[in-house]
Order: structure tokens, then sequence, then C-alpha cells
């Protein structure tokens, strides 16, 4: 397992605050030196577990809260957002940063509110991608992980598992009986357009014939999750404090397949299988029954205190690159996070072997190397003659976590590394003969009686 140090000195900060508490006062009350405090306030010191313990008992204070609250996402959101092309001339540093969310996290909220709300330096006018840009800050905002639902879909799965082997067949009894609902599977002429519907007049979930086992078990345990989870999900949503209506309904949506996720892969057995099979997911998919990208995305949300999993992200491209899904979860991964991304990047490799997992260690610009794996998956729902969608779900981890994995095994996790970046503009390595633009804010140097092996050259290379 993987566990992060807990840097959260401005919640510390904005809890003093509200006792009206002098850091004197408040580190006599937590039993530490008031010099202790102050490092932890600037971010200096992480949180130990004990020091968590005492503001819990001391103050009206949820340990949550701290994971759910850094400024702007934390210091890789912020990074990210500052590597946009505008900011290009500042060259913010690392330690300027880490001193602006210790000493303004006001400011730093501020500043990544307004960010997004003008489309990352475009005057784009609201609209659909801002409500899906919204609920992925929420998501990213509690990185991925919510311990209510996981809970109580742990503890329902157990139920159901007590009643019957088959989860299929346990949760449809369940909603028979609990909730007079019953499953109809209807012929796709029936429902040409649809892959489960919600008929209450009829009292009737309607499932489409054209989805495998994994998926009818997922669309069944998502009816289970409007049901059972509402007030959890509606606790949620309400924290989150939407203003827009289209983004409060999908990230409702994002909760509920959450929760089905983990009735059919339950934290505490999940994360055993995945230590014990080395985070193998085709031996976990058939272990739970669950699809390789339903697999792939529980992997990101193993966050809990004390028995955390290995720190994934996820992202789900298609063949023009645009990424549909995308978690970085605790990794922060930047390869999650960014807009743009590297054609040396395998992941893009992965269409060309349908089925087939295409393992990469990669390296960044500033050294962080990652171990990640793409393959492709293709939604349900396809009749013959149809568009035949594909994507590809590509998941990555840390170099440093990686040697638990099955996949990792025979790999030189200190050797060699493919050098990419994160798309061209944002990417300043030189002499990359794969390179198609120039990087932004960096002058081109032209030279008529020269030709490297980029087509551009560019002041710094």
């Amino acid at each position: 397992m993987a566990d992060r140090k807990l840097f959260a000195g401005h919640a510390i900060r904005r809890l003093r605050r509200q006792a009206g508490l002098t850091q004197a006062a408040m580190a006599e009350v937590l039993t530490i030196s008031p010099s202790y405090l102050n490092l932890v306030e600037k971010n200096q010191r992480p949180l130990s577990g004990s020091l968590i313990v005492k503001l819990a008992e001391s103050f009206d204070f949820d340990p949550r809260a701290l994971a759910a609250g850094e400024p702007g996402g934390g210091e890789a959101a912020l990074r990210r957002r500052l590597a946009d092309p505008m900011f290009a001339d500042l060259e913010i540093d690392r330690n300027e940063l880490e001193e602006w969310l210790a000493g303004a996290p006001g400011g730093a909220e501020a500043f990544a509110r307004a960010f997004d709300r003008i489309g990352a330096g475009s005057a784009a006018a609201p609209g659909a991608l801002d409500s899906v840009g919204e609920v992925r800050r929420e998501i990213e905002r509690w990185r991925g992980y919510f311990s209510d639902l996981d809970t109580i879909a742990e503890k329902l799965a157990d139920e159901l598992r007590l009643g019957a082997g088959d989860l299929y067949g346990a949760i449809s009894e369940r909603l028979r009986v609990k909730h007079q609902l019953t499953i109809r599977v209807l012929p796709v002429d029936v429902m040409p357009d649809l892959l489960r519907r919600t008929d209450l007049h009829a009292r009737q979930l309607q499932v489409s014939e054209i989805l495998d086992p994994a998926s009818r078990t997922f669309a069944v345990a998502y009816q289970l999750a409007e049901i059972e989870a509402r007030s959890e999900v509606d606790g949620l949503v309400k924290g989150a404090g939407f203003t827009d209506r289209a983004a409060e309904r999908l990230y409702r949506r994002h909760l509920a397949s959450y929760f089905a996720a983990a009735v059919m892969m339950p934290y505490a057995r999940f994360l055993r299988a995945c230590e014990a099979t080395g985070y193998d997911i085709e031996l976990l998919q058939r272990r739970f029954g669950a699809g390789f990208e339903q697999v792939a995305h529980r992997l990101t949300t193993l966050q809990r205190v004390g028995a955390r999993g290995l720190p994934f992200f996820f992202v789900r491209i298609d063949r023009a690159g645009q990424a549909s899904k995308r978690f970085s979860g605790a990794s922060a991964s930047p390869l999650a996070e960014a807009e743009g991304r590297c054609p040396l990047w395998q992941i893009h490799a992965a269409f060309d072997r349908p089925g087939k997992l295409v393992v990469q260690l990669v390296e960044l610009e500033d050294g962080a190397r990652w171990l990640t794996l793409a393959r492709t998956v293709a939604p349900q729902g396809r009749r013959f003659g149809a568009v035949a969608a594909e994507f590809v779900v590509g998941l990555g981890v840390a170099a440093e976590h990686a040697g638990a994995l099955a996949i990792a095994r025979g790999v030189d996790l200190k050797g060699e590394a493919t050098p990419i970046g994160l798309g061209c503009r944002a990417c300043g390595r030189g002499h990359c003969p794969q390179r198609s633009l120039p990087p932004a804010g960096r002058a081109l140097v032209l030279n008529d009686r020269e030709r490297g092996v980029s087509a551009f050259t560019f002041g710094g290379d």
C-alpha cells in the first residue's frame, strides 16, 4: 500500500481562526509547541495521525475535510493551471507556489475558480463543458474516494453475499422484495437507443439484452444506489454547492455509479485481492465479475485511511486523443490532468492492438517516472452495422510504487524510460522528431543554413 504525507496547513489555520484562537492557545489545546503548529500551518510539516485524532477530539472537526479541501485542488492542480501559455513568462517555481498555498489559500482558491470559469484562458461561454469541468473538479476535490458511500456499499455487499452467491440475482431479488421493482430484459428492438430505463408506473427496471453480464450487474446495482444511497448522495451533492442543474445531475450520476462499483467490488475484499494478485486487472475482472474499465476506475478510489491501495491515475481517450474520462485520484499525475498528450506515450498505440495490454515506462520533463498500461475498450450497445465506437483506457502509477504490480515483473523501473511530455505546447524537450508545435512561451530560433531533426528550434533548447 502507498501512504502519502498529508499537508493541510490551510485547513488548520481556518479551523483555528474559526475557533478564535491564537497559535499559542491552539497549540496548548493540542499539547504541541506553538513553533510546531506554525510549521504545520505553513505546510512545512505534515499532519501526523495522532495530531489528526487530537483535532477531531478537541474541535468540532471532520478529518475528511483535510483531504477534501485543498485550495484549487492542491499544488498539482494549480501547477497544471499555471502551465497555461498566458503565464509562461512568469516562471513561477515550486517554492513560490508552496508559499502561495501556505500564505494565501483563499487567494489560490479564487485564482483557480476564476481560471476555470473562463475556460483555461479562453472566453468560452458557459455550457456543457463547464458542467463537466465542475463535476470533475468536485470529484478530484475528494480525490475520487467517497468514504460514506464505500462503507454503506460494503455492508450491503456483505448482506447480498450471504443471501446468494450470484450478485446479479441477489440484487434483483432485493429490488423485487424490498422495493417492489422487477427486472425485465428487453429486446434491442424495443429499446434501440437505451441500455436501461426505470419505469416507475410499471415498477420495472428495464435493461437491454445487449448488455453483457458485468454491465447488467452494474445496471441493477446502479438502481439500488438510487434508492438505498439517496440520503448520502443528497448530502454530497448539497455539499458541492453546484449552481448549475446539469452539473448536479452529472454528479449524482457519478456518485450512483461509484456506489454500484463499490457493491460489485467491496473495498476490503477488493483491496486484498489487488495486493494478493499484484493488481492483475484481468484476474480481478474474473474474480469480481466486472469489466476492464470498471476495475480500472475502481483502482483509483482505494484511499481509505489506514487501508490505502496504490495511487493510480485513469484516463480514457478516443482515436483523436480527446479525453472523455480522467481521474487523477491520489496520484496527482499530470498525465491525467493535462489537456494534451504526447504521441510517444503508447496509450495511443493500444488502438492498434485491440484487447491487448500495452505496458510502458515513461519519464516526464521534471524527472517523474510512471509505469503505465493501456487497453482498448468498447462501449456496450453496438449493433451490427452501427458505428463501432472504441476507446483506450490508460492507467498509471508512479514508478516508485510500481514494484508491487504483476505487470512490472521483468521491467527495470530504474532503467531506461521513454521521455515524453504533456503535449507539444506544454513540452520543452528539444530535438524531438515527433514535435508538431513549438512550446508555448518559447521564442523560435530560425537558421536558414541549418535544419535539425525537429521542425522547431526554440530558445533555451
